[in-house]
């Protein structure tokens, strides 16, 4: 089992940043996909972006160009900067790990609310 723990979030205006963090530990696979998803009140959840063990990145169009994600592999941790942040980027962010980009998570972290206004 790997256990996620996420980090960072808040409240933050429109066109400021935030960075979430998530470290991983336990018995962690590789190669492996780490990834961001979201959840708004009354919407399903949605992928954000992903990243493989290699580098690899993927991103969901309504992000693409504001937020990059990366990850240390040495420390197993994945990072999501959030760039020009908009009001309906506000949602609880989950970090999730997977064996491959068809699978669906093994694990996910605890979430943490992101809040973009003003």
């Amino acid at each position: 089992q790997v256990q996620l723990v996420q980090s960072g979030g808040g409240v933050v205006q429109p066109g400021g940043s935030l960075r979430l963090s998530c470290a991983a530990s336990g018995s962690i696979f590789s190669p492996s996909v780490m990834g961001w998803s979201r959840q708004a009140p009354g919407k399903q959840r949605e992928l954000v972006a992903t990243i493989t063990s290699g580098g690899t990145t993927n991103y969901a169009h309504f992000v693409k160009g504001r937020f990059t994600i990366s990850r240390d592999n040495a420390n197993n941790t994945v990072y999501l900067q959030m760039n020009v942040l908009k009001p309906e980027d506000t949602a609880i962010y989950y970090c999730n790990i997977r064996r491959s980009i068809d699978r669906q998570p093994d694990s996910w972290g605890q979430g943490t609310q992101v809040t973009v206004s003003s």
